[in-house]
């Protein structure tokens, strides 16, 4: 066969295009929704939204905000550490220090937050003293519970180690994750554990152990509110006082709701940038888009 005969044949083949009705239909249909959903909200006059732009930067909302950052991030610093020294016990061939960490992880998993929250917050009523010394023995340190317990460390310590148990689960399952030719290799070579650990199977375990953390952050922020039973002042805390005060109860929730929407509007953003760092150089690695696009997932997922 000539190549001009190869030209006429390929010329011949027109390629059609596959046209995806339903596609166009159902974007009809949800930009339709879409467009009264947000009709109603903007226009709705209980919604006050002159009384949401009034009290959007009050003094006492942003106070609460912050403190709702602070819990956040000392929170997750503390579940991150306790839930990487579980992670390891868990794994670990000694008996005494898994079946440590397994009672840990059953017991601060299997009892709800909010209990956890009022019992380190009136911790006094068990131990009234809290101290250190020698078992029968004489005490070195000693002080009262009440002062020591404060509702921030009340918080912080219900917040914090509860979050430890679930993050243990998620560092266990990135170790998991590491094939065992990597620890078999790094043993061969005389590497202790503790180094073979660090230097080998963590940074490729930070793939898989990223995204659940992230989401585990964002539900922090949220989950920060809870502390609202023993009195500490945060966010919802916060306008939760101004409206027994002036009534305005619709404007002020969606005041936190704002906030609470754009502080995990930001901390998605970071996790798609921090999942992009460690998914770099392997076949997962989160694609390019635009922010909006990588803040509500449109076009495909993150890597996992």
């Amino acid at each position: 066969m000539t190549e001009t005969e190869n030209r006429t044949k390929a010329e011949d083949i027109r390629a059609v295009p596959v046209r995806h009705y339903g596609r166009w239909v159902a974007g009809v249909i949800i930009a339709f929704v879409a467009f009264i959903v947000i009709r109603s909200v903007v226009t709705n006059a209980n919604m006050q939204w002159p009384v949401v732009g009034d009290y959007l930067f009050n003094d006492r909302v942003m106070r609460g905000l912050t403190n709702t950052l602070l819990l956040t991030a000392i929170s997750m610093v503390i579940g991150v550490v306790g839930g990487v020294l579980l992670a390891v016990m868990r794994m670990s061939p000694n008996p005494l220090a898994s079946g440590a960490a397994g009672v840990y992880i059953w017991l601060f998993r299997g009892t709800p937050l909010i209990t956890q929250l009022v019992f380190w917050n009136f911790l006094g009523l068990f131990y009234p003293r809290l101290g250190l010394g020698i078992p029968f023995g004489p005490e070195f340190i000693s002080s009262d519970t009440n002062p020591l317990i404060t509702q921030l460390t009340a918080s912080l310590l219900g917040l914090g180690l509860n979050e430890a148990a679930y993050m243990a689960e998620i560092v266990r399952g990135g170790l998991l994750s590491v094939d065992d030719g990597q620890r078999e290799a790094a043993s061969a070579l005389g590497m202790s554990r503790s180094r073979t650990l660090r230097r080998i199977i963590l940074p490729q375990a930070m793939r898989v152990i990223i995204p659940p953390t992230g989401n585990e952050t964002i539900a922090m922020l949220k989950t920060t509110s809870l502390v609202v039973v023993i009195g500490y002042y945060e966010l919802m805390l916060s306008v939760q006082q101004i409206y027994a005060q002036n009534y305005k109860i619709a404007p002020l929730l969606i005041v936190a709701a704002l906030w609470y929407l754009f502080m995990t509007s930001v901390l998605t953003l970071i996790q798609m940038q921090i999942e992009k760092h460690f998914a770099r150089g392997t076949s997962r690695a989160v694609p390019e888009k635009g922010w909006m696009s990588r803040l509500v997932g449109f076009g495909g997922g993150v890597a996992r």
